[in-house]
């Protein structure tokens, strides 16, 4: 048995059938020419090889008496793997828009919860000769970089396989616990998260104080910017369940000298084409607000060299700017936002907790989030962001599945009531792949946004080119 953390179990206790919890990915593989064989059988045999060195997918969910607490994960050594690794044909032309309103409704399908947390679809009939290959995990599971690692796991970095050492099981490695094994594990979790708590609150104080004094070291008006309600816009609605999705592929050297033109960060660039993009579809959907739009952006708490298949990251609230119209000084006032509120964050690292005691949680924290959505709050009170975007460093080195290339890397995440659009961001292979994961009721066509994000790049590598006449 291992405990949930309590941030994992949080993932779990907030899902709806209108608020999935999982995220995902989206790719296009490259068939090696004259490919004989069945693409999906070849995947569903790796993905069986695979399994130990992927623990998080032989995991299910152990519930807790009356859900008092966070269920614990137990070991299945024998997934289904007919159920999780999918055949889906797109009908003919199979384009790629196809592709993506395909995946956007695989995405709003919950994940069985009495079997592992994945699932894996592999897409046939694209009229370009690839093969799709779309997968979620819930977010309970993993995260952004967590998700990073799972990769590194399931595929390889060459056209040949590498060998995989087959899986020890013991004979009761999946058996369900007892009642009293349940409780003695939430119990046990709980008592430690207190004691962890008192050992570090002489620590809490300590850094609290600096905090306040690094706060005041950063300027009032930089930080403070970052810290205002968003205004209302179409995106900020109570959302239902069916989701929409659309990719765009970005070269990552462009990106690069973009950031070094502007003294920027690679974050940075891609926060100003988020925000260009909104500026454009927001033009043709309601309008510009004339206050500017704010970005819930995730942090990695995770320490290099940390392999956990777990949730270690936090977020913080970025201003977009997207009042200013020009795309540089757009940009260079993203970049002060940003730079303001990862510092901030940075001094804060140690206040925040991944873990924590849970007992009674799984009814508070459920009971809050149906009532959030059928309240619909969501659309009378300021919201604090109006968007997420996440940046995740993704593999550098082409991947491999099956002997088949990965030729893209379009991540696919979560969308919440009031926040009905999440743009996440995965570098890949000289690549930046760009996921619009959307409520369709509050983005109807999500594919005017990755139009839009294309037509933002070209403005802002129009307006970074150096002027004529000067050195």
């Amino acid at each position: 048995m291992k405990p949930l953390t309590g941030l994992d179990g949080a993932f779990l206790h907030l899902e709806t059938p209108e608020t999935p919890m999982h995220v995902g990915s989206l790719h296009l593989f490259d068939l090696p020419p004259g490919y004989p064989g069945d693409f999906h059988a070849a995947v569903k045999r790796l993905m069986t090889r695979r399994l130990p060195l992927a623990p998080a997918f032989r995991r299910r969910l152990a519930p807790m008496p009356l859900q008092f607490a966070n269920p614990v994960w137990i070991r299945d050594d024998k997934p289904d793997m007919a159920y999780h690794v999918q055949r889906v044909t797109l009908p003919p032309p199979g384009t790629q828009v196809q592709l993506e309103d395909l995946t956007g409704r695989l995405h709003s399908e919950l994940l069985d919860r009495s079997r592992p947390l994945w699932r894996l679809y592999v897409i046939d009939g694209l009229a370009s000769g690839q093969a799709g290959y779309y997968i979620k995990v819930h977010h309970a599971v993993i995260d952004g970089q967590a998700g990073v690692l799972l990769a590194q796991a399931l595929f390889d970095v060459t056209p040949r396989p590498r060998a995989v050492p087959r899986a020890r099981g013991g004979p009761t490695a999946a058996e369900q616990p007892g009642m009293i094994e349940l409780a003695a594990a939430a119990l046990k979790h709980d008592v430690g998260q207190y004691i962890k708590l008192l050992r570090h609150l002489p620590e809490v104080a300590r850094t609290l104080a600096g905090l306040l004094g690094g706060a005041a070291s950063l300027g009032v008006g930089r930080l403070g910017q970052n810290f205002s309600f968003g205004p209302h816009t179409p995106l900020n609605v109570p959302i239902t369940g069916e989701r929409g999705f659309a990719a765009a592929t970005l070269p990552l050297a462009t990106l690069k000298q973009l950031a070094a033109r502007h003294e920027a960060k690679l974050n940075d660039v891609v926060l100003a084409l988020c925000s260009g993009a909104l500026r454009r579809y927001l033009a043709h959907h309601g309008g510009i607000p004339k206050k500017p739009l704010t970005a819930a952006m995730p942090i990695s708490l995770r320490a290099a060299g940390n392999t956990e298949f777990r949730t270690q990251a936090t977020m913080t609230v970025v201003n977009l700017h997207t009042h200013l119209k020009d795309p540089v000084r757009r940009l260079r006032a993203i970049r002060d936002a940003a730079g303001a509120a990862k510092a901030l964050t940075g001094r804060a690292r140690s206040l925040l907790p991944t873990d924590f005691p849970t007992l009674f949680t799984p009814w508070a924290l459920h009971g809050l989030a149906w009532l959030y959505g059928r309240a619909g709050l969501a659309g009378r009170i300021p919201p604090i962001a109006n968007v997420v975007v996440s940046n995740v460093p993704g593999p550098q080195v082409p991947l491999y599945a099956a002997g088949a290339r990965m030729a893209t890397y379009w991540p696919l995440s979560i969308t919440e009531h009031g926040v009905g659009l999440n743009l996440t961001v995965m570098s890949y292979a000289g690549t930046m792949g760009f996921g619009f994961t959307t409520a369709r009721n509050a983005v109807p066509d999500a594919h005017r946004l990755s139009a839009a994000l294309l037509e933002t790049f070209d403005e802002l590598v129009a307006a970074s080119a150096p002027k004529k006449g000067r050195p």
